[in-house]
Protein backbone atom coordinates (compact mmCIF):
# COMPACT_ATOMS: atom_id res chain seq x y z
CA UNK A 1 0.00 0.00 0.00
CA UNK A 2 1.06 3.54 -0.90
CA UNK A 3 2.47 5.31 2.02
CA UNK A 4 4.43 8.25 3.58
CA UNK A 5 7.92 8.12 4.43
CA UNK A 6 7.65 11.02 7.22
CA UNK A 7 10.63 12.66 9.11
CA UNK A 8 11.43 10.87 11.73
CA UNK A 9 12.24 11.86 15.26
CA UNK A 10 15.06 10.38 16.76
CA UNK A 11 15.49 12.22 19.84
CA UNK A 12 12.58 13.26 21.93
CA UNK A 13 13.81 17.24 22.04
CA UNK A 14 14.17 17.06 18.40
CA UNK A 15 11.56 19.33 16.33
CA UNK A 16 13.31 19.55 12.20
CA UNK A 17 16.08 17.23 10.95
CA UNK A 18 18.35 18.10 7.78
CA UNK A 19 18.64 15.79 5.13
CA UNK A 20 21.97 14.46 4.33
CA UNK A 21 22.06 11.85 1.79
CA UNK A 22 19.58 9.56 0.13
CA UNK A 23 20.61 6.03 -0.19
CA UNK A 24 18.39 5.11 -2.52
CA UNK A 25 17.73 6.45 -5.79
CA UNK A 26 13.53 6.91 -7.07
CA UNK A 27 12.49 3.08 -8.09
CA UNK A 28 14.70 1.39 -6.17
CA UNK A 29 13.43 -1.60 -4.37
CA UNK A 30 13.77 -0.99 -0.21
CA UNK A 31 13.66 -3.64 2.61
CA UNK A 32 12.17 -3.18 5.74
CA UNK A 33 15.25 -2.51 8.07
CA UNK A 34 17.36 -1.25 5.39
CA UNK A 35 19.40 2.16 6.01
CA UNK A 36 17.13 4.87 3.37
CA UNK A 37 18.75 8.21 4.21
CA UNK A 38 20.84 9.72 6.57
CA UNK A 39 19.20 13.27 8.82
CA UNK A 40 21.49 15.17 11.05
CA UNK A 41 19.16 16.36 13.90
CA UNK A 42 20.44 19.39 16.26
CA UNK A 43 22.73 16.53 18.00
CA UNK A 44 23.96 14.22 15.56
CA UNK A 45 24.17 12.67 11.92
CA UNK A 46 21.52 9.65 12.04
CA UNK A 47 21.55 6.93 9.54
CA UNK A 48 17.24 6.09 8.79
CA UNK A 49 15.95 3.40 8.19
CA UNK A 50 13.06 2.11 6.41
CA UNK A 51 10.07 0.96 8.32
CA UNK A 52 8.12 -0.85 5.65
CA UNK A 53 9.28 -2.60 2.17
CA UNK A 54 8.28 -1.63 -0.84
CA UNK A 55 9.55 0.66 -3.85
CA UNK A 56 10.77 4.34 -3.15
CA UNK A 57 8.25 6.23 -5.65
CA UNK A 58 8.98 9.57 -4.89
CA UNK A 59 11.81 11.77 -3.06
CA UNK A 60 9.93 15.10 -1.55
CA UNK A 61 12.72 16.29 -0.06
CA UNK A 62 16.03 16.67 -1.88
CA UNK A 63 19.42 16.61 -0.04
CA UNK A 64 19.79 19.87 2.40
CA UNK A 65 16.29 20.29 2.87
CA UNK A 66 15.07 20.91 6.86
CA UNK A 67 11.85 19.24 7.56
CA UNK A 68 10.10 19.68 10.27
CA UNK A 69 9.46 16.04 12.12
CA UNK A 70 6.44 13.82 11.52
CA UNK A 71 6.24 15.73 7.76
CA UNK A 72 6.61 13.43 4.06
CA UNK A 73 9.91 13.43 2.76
CA UNK A 74 9.29 10.31 0.73
CA UNK A 75 6.32 7.98 -1.18
CA UNK A 76 7.01 4.00 -0.58
CA UNK A 77 4.46 1.87 -2.78
CA UNK A 78 4.20 -1.05 -5.11
CA UNK A 79 5.81 -0.55 -8.06
CA UNK A 80 3.08 -0.10 -10.42
CA UNK A 81 0.65 0.93 -7.46
CA UNK A 82 -0.89 4.40 -8.03
CA UNK A 83 0.31 7.24 -5.86
CA UNK A 84 -1.71 10.07 -7.55
CA UNK A 85 -3.71 10.87 -3.80
CA UNK A 86 -0.32 11.29 -2.35
CA UNK A 87 1.37 13.57 -4.88
CA UNK A 88 -1.68 15.67 -3.84
CA UNK A 89 -1.60 15.56 -0.96
CA UNK A 90 1.80 16.48 -0.84
CA UNK A 91 1.39 19.34 -3.08
CA UNK A 92 3.29 17.47 -6.17
CA UNK A 93 1.45 16.99 -9.29
CA UNK A 94 1.94 13.87 -11.41
CA UNK A 95 4.34 14.02 -14.39
CA UNK A 96 2.35 13.88 -17.16
CA UNK A 97 4.91 12.04 -19.43
CA UNK A 98 5.69 9.29 -16.93
CA UNK A 99 2.59 9.17 -15.05
CA UNK A 100 2.97 7.25 -11.81
CA UNK A 101 6.52 5.28 -12.78
CA UNK A 102 8.89 6.24 -11.08
CA UNK A 103 12.15 6.42 -13.18
CA UNK A 104 15.47 6.28 -11.41
CA UNK A 105 17.40 9.59 -11.50
CA UNK A 106 20.53 9.60 -13.84
CA UNK A 107 23.47 11.70 -13.00
CA UNK A 108 24.33 12.84 -16.52
CA UNK A 109 20.38 13.33 -17.50
CA UNK A 110 19.35 16.85 -18.75
CA UNK A 111 17.14 18.71 -17.40
CA UNK A 112 15.25 18.58 -20.35
CA UNK A 113 14.09 14.94 -19.81
CA UNK A 114 13.20 16.01 -16.04
CA UNK A 115 9.31 15.59 -15.73
CA UNK A 116 8.05 19.17 -14.36
CA UNK A 117 6.90 17.46 -11.25
CA UNK A 118 10.26 16.59 -10.52
CA UNK A 119 11.87 20.54 -10.84
CA UNK A 120 12.73 21.66 -7.65
CA UNK A 121 11.07 24.50 -6.65
CA UNK A 122 12.43 28.23 -7.12
CA UNK A 123 14.19 30.10 -4.06
CA UNK A 124 11.96 32.26 -2.29
CA UNK A 125 13.17 35.00 0.68
CA UNK A 126 16.45 33.16 0.25
CA UNK A 127 15.55 29.45 1.67
CA UNK A 128 14.95 26.63 -0.75
CA UNK A 129 13.40 23.09 -0.57
CA UNK A 130 9.40 21.57 0.15
CA UNK A 131 6.89 23.60 0.77
CA UNK A 132 3.88 21.36 2.74
CA UNK A 133 0.41 22.21 1.97
CA UNK A 134 -2.88 20.69 2.60
CA UNK A 135 -5.18 19.59 -0.79
CA UNK A 136 -7.32 22.28 -0.27
CA UNK A 137 -5.01 24.83 -0.02
CA UNK A 138 -3.12 23.45 -3.45
CA UNK A 139 -6.42 23.36 -5.27
CA UNK A 140 -7.04 27.14 -4.28
CA UNK A 141 -3.44 28.08 -5.04
CA UNK A 142 -4.14 26.43 -8.38
CA UNK A 143 -7.10 28.69 -9.09
CA UNK A 144 -5.85 31.61 -8.55
CA UNK A 145 -2.24 30.45 -10.30
CA UNK A 146 -0.06 30.65 -6.96
CA UNK A 147 3.23 29.07 -7.36
CA UNK A 148 3.13 26.78 -4.87
CA UNK A 149 7.17 27.62 -3.95
CA UNK A 150 5.70 31.38 -3.24
CA UNK A 151 4.20 29.97 0.13
CA UNK A 152 7.28 28.54 1.51
CA UNK A 153 7.36 30.60 5.25
CA UNK A 154 4.00 31.18 5.24
CA UNK A 155 2.38 28.39 6.74
CA UNK A 156 0.16 28.81 9.78
CA UNK A 157 -1.15 25.26 10.18
CA UNK A 158 0.58 22.19 12.02
CA UNK A 159 3.70 22.29 11.87
CA UNK A 160 3.77 25.18 9.19
CA UNK A 161 1.54 23.53 6.97
CA UNK A 162 0.15 26.08 4.31
CA UNK A 163 -3.47 25.74 4.61
CA UNK A 164 -6.43 27.53 2.98
CA UNK A 165 -6.39 30.55 4.41
CA UNK A 166 -2.34 31.13 3.68
CA UNK A 167 -3.35 31.20 0.26
CA UNK A 168 -6.40 33.44 0.73
CA UNK A 169 -4.37 35.98 2.73
CA UNK A 170 -1.26 35.47 -0.05
CA UNK A 171 -3.60 36.39 -3.48
CA UNK A 172 -5.35 39.04 -1.03
CA UNK A 173 -1.98 40.83 -0.26
CA UNK A 174 -0.39 40.53 -3.94
CA UNK A 175 -3.86 41.84 -4.78
CA UNK A 176 -3.24 45.00 -3.25
CA UNK A 177 0.14 45.61 -4.24
CA UNK A 178 0.14 44.94 -7.81
CA UNK A 179 -2.68 44.24 -10.57
CA UNK A 180 -2.05 40.88 -12.22
CA UNK A 181 1.00 40.81 -15.33
CA UNK A 182 -0.35 41.44 -18.64
CA UNK A 183 2.46 41.73 -21.05
CA UNK A 184 2.73 43.46 -24.23
CA UNK A 185 5.23 42.17 -27.11
CA UNK A 186 7.13 43.80 -29.04
CA UNK A 187 4.10 44.35 -32.28
CA UNK A 188 2.01 45.91 -29.29
CA UNK A 189 0.02 42.86 -28.75
CA UNK A 190 -1.28 41.98 -25.74
CA UNK A 191 0.39 38.51 -24.20
CA UNK A 192 -1.67 36.01 -22.04
CA UNK A 193 -2.29 36.95 -18.44
CA UNK A 194 0.56 35.49 -16.45
CA UNK A 195 1.47 34.89 -12.99
CA UNK A 196 4.20 37.53 -11.75
CA UNK A 197 6.66 34.38 -11.20
CA UNK A 198 5.61 33.10 -14.77
CA UNK A 199 6.36 36.57 -16.23
CA UNK A 200 9.77 36.79 -14.63
CA UNK A 201 10.79 33.16 -15.82
CA UNK A 202 9.93 33.52 -19.31
CA UNK A 203 11.28 36.82 -19.72
CA UNK A 204 14.89 35.22 -18.21
CA UNK A 205 14.14 32.26 -20.12
CA UNK A 206 13.81 34.94 -23.40
CA UNK A 207 10.08 32.95 -23.99
CA UNK A 208 7.47 34.37 -26.32
CA UNK A 209 4.53 35.11 -23.84
CA UNK A 210 2.28 34.86 -26.57
CA UNK A 211 3.43 31.23 -27.26
CA UNK A 212 2.14 30.23 -23.78
CA UNK A 213 -1.86 30.78 -24.43
CA UNK A 214 -3.58 27.90 -22.52
CA UNK A 215 -6.44 28.30 -24.36
CA UNK A 216 -8.74 28.60 -21.77
CA UNK A 217 -10.84 32.17 -21.40
CA UNK A 218 -9.41 34.13 -18.17
CA UNK A 219 -6.92 31.47 -17.06
CA UNK A 220 -3.34 32.57 -16.11
CA UNK A 221 -0.08 31.44 -17.50
CA UNK A 222 2.01 29.97 -14.32
CA UNK A 223 5.08 28.72 -13.83
CA UNK A 224 4.78 25.16 -14.67
CA UNK A 225 3.78 26.21 -18.12
CA UNK A 226 6.97 28.42 -18.81
CA UNK A 227 8.93 25.09 -17.47
CA UNK A 228 7.03 22.79 -19.43
CA UNK A 229 7.67 24.91 -22.71
CA UNK A 230 10.95 25.19 -22.25
CA UNK A 231 12.12 21.63 -21.76
CA UNK A 232 10.15 21.26 -25.26
CA UNK A 233 11.81 23.87 -27.13
CA UNK A 234 14.89 24.75 -25.85
CA UNK A 235 18.30 22.74 -25.59
CA UNK A 236 18.50 21.02 -22.26
CA UNK A 237 21.62 23.07 -21.41
CA UNK A 238 19.36 26.98 -22.16
CA UNK A 239 17.05 26.13 -19.07
CA UNK A 240 19.55 24.16 -16.68
CA UNK A 241 19.49 26.30 -13.06
CA UNK A 242 22.18 28.18 -12.99
CA UNK A 243 24.92 27.59 -10.71
CA UNK A 244 25.57 29.83 -7.82
CA UNK A 245 28.65 31.87 -8.25
CA UNK A 246 31.77 30.19 -6.99
CA UNK A 247 33.47 31.91 -4.41
CA UNK A 248 36.60 33.87 -4.26
CA UNK A 249 39.88 31.91 -3.42
CA UNK A 250 41.47 32.70 -0.54
CA UNK A 251 44.35 34.98 -0.09
CA UNK A 252 47.93 33.35 0.21
CA UNK A 253 48.85 31.64 3.20
CA UNK A 254 45.01 31.23 4.63
CA UNK A 255 44.08 27.40 4.91
CA UNK A 256 39.87 27.08 4.91
CA UNK A 257 38.30 24.50 6.25
CA UNK A 258 34.49 23.82 5.74
CA UNK A 259 32.13 25.22 8.28
CA UNK A 260 29.21 22.42 8.16
CA UNK A 261 28.48 19.30 9.53
CA UNK A 262 29.06 18.64 13.25
CA UNK A 263 30.93 21.92 13.80
CA UNK A 264 27.95 24.01 12.15
CA UNK A 265 25.54 22.17 14.63
CA UNK A 266 27.25 22.50 17.41
CA UNK A 267 27.95 26.11 16.77
CA UNK A 268 23.96 26.92 16.14
CA UNK A 269 23.43 25.30 19.19
CA UNK A 270 25.73 27.72 21.27
CA UNK A 271 24.90 30.60 20.05
CA UNK A 272 21.40 30.08 20.23
CA UNK A 273 21.71 29.35 24.03
CA UNK A 274 24.39 32.32 24.37
CA UNK A 275 21.93 34.58 22.74
CA UNK A 276 19.10 33.35 24.00
CA UNK A 277 19.49 32.64 27.93
CA UNK A 278 21.37 35.29 30.08
CA UNK A 279 24.30 33.36 31.76
CA UNK A 280 25.36 34.31 35.11
CA UNK A 281 28.22 31.73 36.08
CA UNK A 282 29.17 30.77 39.78
CA UNK A 283 32.52 29.50 40.77
CA UNK A 284 33.15 27.45 44.24
CA UNK A 285 36.52 26.01 45.32
CA UNK A 286 35.74 22.24 46.52
CA UNK A 287 38.28 19.83 48.72
CA UNK A 288 38.32 16.70 47.22
CA UNK A 289 41.24 15.48 49.40
CA UNK A 290 37.98 12.85 50.80
CA UNK A 291 36.26 11.95 47.64
CA UNK A 292 39.45 11.26 46.19
CA UNK A 293 40.46 8.67 49.47
CA UNK A 294 36.47 7.33 48.95
CA UNK A 295 36.80 6.23 45.30
CA UNK A 296 40.33 4.60 46.18
CA UNK A 297 38.24 2.57 48.78
CA UNK A 298 35.43 1.81 46.60
CA UNK A 299 37.73 1.20 43.36
CA UNK A 300 38.18 -2.96 43.68
CA UNK A 301 34.96 -3.77 45.07
CA UNK A 302 33.32 -1.49 42.33
CA UNK A 303 35.20 -3.27 39.76
CA UNK A 304 34.69 -6.38 40.83
CA UNK A 305 30.89 -5.95 40.92
CA UNK A 306 30.46 -3.85 37.64
CA UNK A 307 33.75 -4.79 35.78
CA UNK A 308 34.07 -0.93 35.35
CA UNK A 309 36.66 1.42 37.14
CA UNK A 310 35.44 4.13 39.36
CA UNK A 311 36.29 7.59 38.42
CA UNK A 312 35.70 10.74 40.03
CA UNK A 313 33.01 11.98 37.39
CA UNK A 314 31.20 8.73 38.38
CA UNK A 315 31.10 10.34 41.79
CA UNK A 316 30.20 13.53 40.23
CA UNK A 317 27.18 12.38 38.31
CA UNK A 318 25.34 10.97 41.39
CA UNK A 319 26.44 13.81 43.86
CA UNK A 320 25.21 16.32 41.32
CA UNK A 321 21.77 14.07 40.57
CA UNK A 322 21.74 14.22 44.63
CA UNK A 323 21.89 17.97 45.01
CA UNK A 324 19.32 18.58 41.82
CA UNK A 325 16.91 16.24 43.79
CA UNK A 326 17.13 18.98 46.41
CA UNK A 327 17.17 21.71 44.41
CA UNK A 328 14.75 21.50 41.67
CA UNK A 329 15.32 25.12 39.37
CA UNK A 330 18.22 23.46 38.32
CA UNK A 331 16.97 21.12 36.64
CA UNK A 332 14.41 22.65 34.91
CA UNK A 333 13.31 24.38 31.80
CA UNK A 334 11.98 27.52 30.37
CA UNK A 335 8.73 26.37 27.81
CA UNK A 336 7.16 29.69 26.60
CA UNK A 337 5.92 31.61 29.92
CA UNK A 338 6.06 28.05 31.92
CA UNK A 339 9.02 26.81 33.90
CA UNK A 340 8.65 22.56 33.55
CA UNK A 341 10.68 21.12 36.70
CA UNK A 342 11.66 17.80 35.86
CA UNK A 343 11.34 14.63 37.66
CA UNK A 344 14.22 12.46 36.57
CA UNK A 345 18.07 13.55 37.02
CA UNK A 346 19.01 13.41 33.14
CA UNK A 347 23.13 14.07 33.49
CA UNK A 348 24.41 14.75 30.49
CA UNK A 349 28.49 14.25 30.38
CA UNK A 350 30.27 16.13 27.42
CA UNK A 351 32.36 13.77 26.09
CA UNK A 352 35.27 15.77 22.79
CA UNK A 353 35.42 14.28 19.67
CA UNK A 354 38.37 15.07 17.00
CA UNK A 355 35.25 16.82 14.76
CA UNK A 356 33.58 18.43 17.88
CA UNK A 357 31.73 18.16 21.16
CA UNK A 358 28.57 15.30 21.76
CA UNK A 359 26.91 14.93 25.18
CA UNK A 360 25.51 11.24 26.01
CA UNK A 361 23.08 11.29 29.08
CA UNK A 362 22.91 8.88 32.27
CA UNK A 363 19.26 8.87 32.71
CA UNK A 364 17.46 8.89 35.70
CA UNK A 365 20.67 9.17 37.72
CA UNK A 366 19.29 9.61 40.92
CA UNK A 367 17.99 5.94 41.18
CA UNK A 368 21.02 4.32 40.29
CA UNK A 369 24.21 3.29 42.47
CA UNK A 370 27.83 4.71 41.61
CA UNK A 371 28.73 1.13 40.31
CA UNK A 372 25.77 1.00 37.55
CA UNK A 373 26.29 5.26 36.47
CA UNK A 374 30.22 3.72 36.21
CA UNK A 375 29.34 1.08 33.79
CA UNK A 376 26.62 2.64 32.03
CA UNK A 377 28.83 5.84 31.37
CA UNK A 378 31.95 4.19 30.09
CA UNK A 379 29.65 2.40 27.46
CA UNK A 380 28.06 5.73 26.77
CA UNK A 381 31.28 7.07 26.00
CA UNK A 382 32.66 4.28 24.13
CA UNK A 383 29.84 4.26 21.86
CA UNK A 384 30.43 8.14 21.32
CA UNK A 385 34.37 7.87 20.62
CA UNK A 386 33.54 4.58 18.21
CA UNK A 387 30.24 6.63 16.35
CA UNK A 388 28.01 3.83 17.76
CA UNK A 389 25.83 5.53 19.40
CA UNK A 390 22.37 6.12 19.10
CA UNK A 391 19.99 9.35 19.32
CA UNK A 392 18.68 7.38 22.62
CA UNK A 393 21.87 7.88 23.81
CA UNK A 394 22.11 11.64 23.05
CA UNK A 395 18.36 12.76 23.98
CA UNK A 396 16.42 13.81 27.23
CA UNK A 397 18.90 15.11 28.87
CA UNK A 398 18.04 17.64 31.87
CA UNK A 399 21.49 18.90 33.30
CA UNK A 400 24.99 18.81 32.13
CA UNK A 401 28.58 17.95 33.31
CA UNK A 402 31.64 19.29 31.22
CA UNK A 403 34.94 18.63 32.33
CA UNK A 404 38.45 20.59 31.65
CA UNK A 405 39.95 18.98 34.15
CA UNK A 406 42.66 16.34 31.85
CA UNK A 407 43.39 19.95 29.85
CA UNK A 408 45.05 21.33 33.21
CA UNK A 409 41.99 24.15 33.17
CA UNK A 410 40.86 25.56 36.46
CA UNK A 411 38.11 27.82 35.56
CA UNK A 412 36.00 28.70 32.44
CA UNK A 413 32.72 29.81 31.64
CA UNK A 414 30.25 26.61 29.90
CA UNK A 415 27.47 27.25 27.95
CA UNK A 416 24.25 26.47 29.24
CA UNK A 417 22.36 23.11 26.96
CA UNK A 418 19.32 24.72 25.38
CA UNK A 419 16.56 23.47 26.78
CA UNK A 420 18.05 23.34 30.18
CA UNK A 421 18.64 25.81 32.85
CA UNK A 422 22.03 25.22 34.14
CA UNK A 423 25.37 23.60 33.19
CA UNK A 424 28.35 22.48 35.46
CA UNK A 425 31.75 23.02 34.52
CA UNK A 426 34.33 21.29 36.07
CA UNK A 427 38.17 22.28 36.24
CA UNK A 428 41.63 20.02 37.19
CA UNK A 429 41.73 18.13 40.69
CA UNK A 430 45.07 19.73 41.77
CA UNK A 431 47.39 19.83 45.26
CA UNK A 432 47.61 23.28 46.50
CA UNK A 433 47.88 24.89 50.02
CA UNK A 434 44.93 25.58 51.96
CA UNK A 435 44.34 26.95 55.75
CA UNK A 436 42.68 24.26 57.82
CA UNK A 437 42.30 24.91 61.45
CA UNK A 438 44.15 27.16 61.14
CA UNK A 439 47.21 25.27 59.81
CA UNK A 440 48.58 25.39 56.22
CA UNK A 441 47.99 21.89 54.55
CA UNK A 442 48.52 20.24 51.39
CA UNK A 443 45.02 19.37 49.91
CA UNK A 444 43.27 18.19 46.57
CA UNK A 445 41.04 21.02 45.38
CA UNK A 446 38.95 21.78 42.26
CA UNK A 447 36.79 24.31 41.27
CA UNK A 448 33.81 24.17 40.44
CA UNK A 449 31.97 26.57 37.80
CA UNK A 450 28.31 26.52 37.45
CA UNK A 451 26.46 28.43 34.38
CA UNK A 452 22.67 29.11 35.14
CA UNK A 453 19.85 30.71 32.82
CA UNK A 454 19.16 34.09 34.95
CA UNK A 455 15.79 34.04 33.67
CA UNK A 456 14.58 30.58 36.06
CA UNK A 457 16.35 31.43 38.69
CA UNK A 458 18.40 33.59 40.79
CA UNK A 459 21.81 33.78 42.45
CA UNK A 460 20.73 32.65 45.70
CA UNK A 461 19.35 29.18 44.62
CA UNK A 462 22.31 28.81 42.38
CA UNK A 463 24.73 29.53 45.18
CA UNK A 464 22.67 26.75 47.50
CA UNK A 465 22.98 24.33 45.06
CA UNK A 466 26.79 24.35 44.24
CA UNK A 467 26.81 25.19 48.58
CA UNK A 468 25.46 21.47 49.30
CA UNK A 469 27.34 19.70 46.10
CA UNK A 470 30.80 21.09 47.61
CA UNK A 471 28.96 19.50 51.40
CA UNK A 472 28.25 16.09 49.22
CA UNK A 473 31.86 15.87 47.64
CA UNK A 474 33.65 16.76 50.65
CA UNK A 475 31.25 13.96 52.07
CA UNK A 476 31.10 11.59 49.94
CA UNK A 477 29.46 9.35 52.03
CA UNK A 478 26.43 11.64 51.64
CA UNK A 479 25.63 10.69 48.57
CA UNK A 480 25.54 6.48 49.65
CA UNK A 481 22.27 7.63 51.81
Amino acid sequence: MAQFFNMPQPGSTMEEGTILKWHKNEGDTVRAGEVLLEIETDKASVEIEAPFAGVLRKILAPVDAVVPIRQPIAILADANESIDALLAEAGVGASPATGNAAQPASATSAVAATPVASLPEPVVNGAAGPVFISPRARRIADEKGVAVALLAGRGTGPQGRVIERDVETFVAAQAAQQAPVLAVDAAGRNAPRTTPLAARMADDLGIDLNDLSTGLPGSRVRREDVLRHAETTRPAAEVAPVAPPTPEAAPAGVTVLAFGGMRKRIADNVAKSAFSAPHVTLTLEVDMTACAEFRTRLIPDVEKAYGTRLSFTDVLVKATARALGEHPLLNAALVGNEVHLFTSMNIGVAVALEEGLIVPVVKSAEQKSLGVISAELKQLIERSRTGKFTPDDLSGGTFTITNLGSFGIDVFDPIIVTGQAAILGVGRIADKPVVVQKEVVVRSMMNLCLSFDHRILDGAPAARFLQRLKELLENPMLVLI
